[in-house]
This record gives C-alpha cells, structure tokens and sequence, in this order.
C-alpha cells in the first residue's frame, strides 16, 4: 500500500491584469486632475541686444522714460502721467518734422506702465514708426 500522495510543484501564476487595469485608473484621474502652471515656473532670460552701425535718421523724436516715471521728449521735460498731454506733447514735436521715427529710451528700471503709457500716446498722436533705443552689450566691443 502505498500511502504517499505525489504533489507536483507548480509555480504560483501572477495575474497582471487587474494590477494593469488599476494603474491605469489612476493614470486617468492624475491626468485629469492635474493642473498646468505654464507661467509660474517659468525661467527666462532676456536677449541682450547687439549694435549694427547707427542709420542717421533726419526725422527723430526722442522720447526718454525714466526709472521714476518722469519723462523729455527731445531733451525738454513733459507731462507723462497723462497719455492726453502726452499725446499732445508728441503731436507738436511731430508737426515740425516730415514722417518721423518715434525712439523710445527707457530705463532698465522703468514701469512697464510708463512705456505702455508712451505707446497708447504715440498710437493716438498717429506716430507709426516707432524703435526702441538698446544699450550695447559688452561682449560685442
């Protein structure tokens, strides 16, 4: 008699679907949940600009903005917390002047106010050539 049992070891079988199918859930609901900061995180840094050889232009306005807010057109000094004066201002500078360019000067410091103040006033006194004065980067001398 033979009372011995023979047992075959077999390997213990894994099932990955429902392993895969829960990974998956939570892949979605991150996926949707998830919100995305674009601009919070994000590194930039400004271009430096060059110089190319300066075109003499005959009809300039030169319109310099301080790191306080005060503004001269042309060297004199103006009213440039109101975009009607200013406006004003540029429109009697640009009556002596055939088509004239519009260089702005801003300081590094300057609000982004006042240089948006100085656009709004050359778009209502019709000034439609408009540059921007940039200093020369250093590593260009």
């Amino acid at each position: 008699m033979n009372f011995r049992r023979t047992f075959r070891s077999e390997e213990p079988e894994i099932n990955l679907i429902p392993f895969i199918d829960v990974l998956l859930v939570v892949l979605i609901f991150l996926v949707l949940s998830t919100t995305y900061a674009r601009f919070t995180e994000l590194q930039i840094m400004l271009p430096v600009a060059g110089q190319t050889p300066q075109q003499q232009r005959a009809a300039e306005i030169h319109i310099a903005v301080a790191a306080d807010g005060r503004c001269s057109i042309d060297g004199k000094s103006a009213e440039c917390h109101s975009v009607a004066l200013l406006a004003a201002a540029l429109r009697q500078a640009a009556a002596q002047r055939n088509e004239p360019y519009l260089v702005i000067a801003a300081d590094a410091g300057a609000s982004h106010q006042a240089v948006v103040r100085v656009l709004d006033a050359a778009r209502r006194a019709e000034l439609a050539r408009i540059t921007f004065a940039a200093q020369r980067d250093a590593a260009d001398e």
